[in-house]
């Protein structure tokens, strides 16, 4: 391993991916050993390519950013990864990411990088030298809140292909991937196949606003609910529920239903927040007009005042 992977690629900590992709193209060439016959050659190309294979992943570039030398050490769940055997009807773009020994050399990694662009088709030249394996894939999954609140088994057709049952664990977030292992792309030889990972996109919903795992709903109330108090339902992504509206309750008082949020596959779920909001009717009847008009008459409320 590298002693600093930022100084094998030549690039400061803060380089873009643009900057770190360019650095491994431009030594790639240089010291791949099938285009350099200096002995140190294969040795710094395995270093270039470790560097680059994890700086150009944002989640072990962090782990390595925060760990330094041990960020192998520190377990997968270090981040909120969602990982398969947790599913269906999604789709969308799926975004192709090599990933496999593209030199004949078994290194992994190299995340956006055509191979064959890189060395100007040198190996379409010269035979693949040896099993590649498949280059992982990416595809987003839209989810309405409903559907990532309750998880589920769903199949999933992506550009045509194969379709895959897919189970989406109860509470899973926007940005979240969900792996299929070896459902990436096709090996040659005996190589292994890539993996597809599933990018869980939570469609926006009127209805419903996520926080992490809280989420927050407007509960339309009636004046005199607002006033006197009363227990009424309100909507959730998992169903109907009653709150107690406190009396007195203005627009804007939020009612906290402890662990009605999003699910936890790993710990606490989180809450909802009824957030109250009065309504007045648009018409009034003879009577309804008749009582507001003497409320107003004897109440000394100022809501200008308070």
């Amino acid at each position: 391993m590298a002693n600093d992977f930022y100084e094998a690629l030549g690039i400061a900590k803060t380089a873009s991916a643009d900057e770190i992709q360019r650095a491994y193209r431009k030594l790639a060439r240089q010291h791949h050993p099938d285009v350099n016959s200096d002995p140190a050659a294969e040795e710094r190309f395995k270093e270039i390519s470790e560097a680059y294979q994890v700086l150009s992943d944002p989640e072990q570039r962090k782990k390595y950013d925060r760990f330094g030398a041990d960020f192998r050490r520190v377990p997968d769940d270090f981040d909120e990864r969602v990982y398969a055997g947790a599913g269906g009807r999604g789709g969308g773009r799926v975004r192709y990411a090599q990933a496999g020994p593209g030199f004949g050399g078994g290194f992994e990694g190299f995340e956006g990088v055509d191979i064959e662009d890189l060395l100007g088709g040198f190996f379409r030249d010269r035979g693949s030298g040896g099993p590649i394996a498949g280059a992982d894939q990416e595809a987003e999954l839209e989810l309405t809140v409903e559907e990532a609140y309750r998880g589920g088994r769903r199949h999933l057709s992506i550009a045509g292909g194969p379709g895959y049952d897919v189970d989406i664990p109860a509470g899973v977030l926007d940005g979240q991937r969900i792996r299929l292992a070896g459902q990436g792309g096709k090996a040659s030889g005996n190589a292994a196949p890539g993996d597809l990972y599933l990018v869980v996109r939570i469609k926006p919903d009127r209805r419903y606003r996520l926080s992490g795992r809280d989420i927050t709903v407007e509960l339309p109330v009636s004046p005199w609910e607002a006033a006197l108090g009363a227990t009424v339902p309100v909507s959730t992504p998992g169903g109907e529920v009653k709150v107690r509206v406190v009396p007195g309750s203005s627009t804007g008082r939020r009612l906290r239903l402890r662990g009605e949020g999003m699910p936890n596959p790993k710990g606490e779920p989180g809450d909802l927040y009824a957030e109250v909001r009065v309504m007045v009717p648009k018409k009034l009847g003879k009577r309804e007009r008749e009582l507001f008009e003497e409320l107003a008459a004897v109440s000394d409320f100022d809501p200008r005042r308070t």
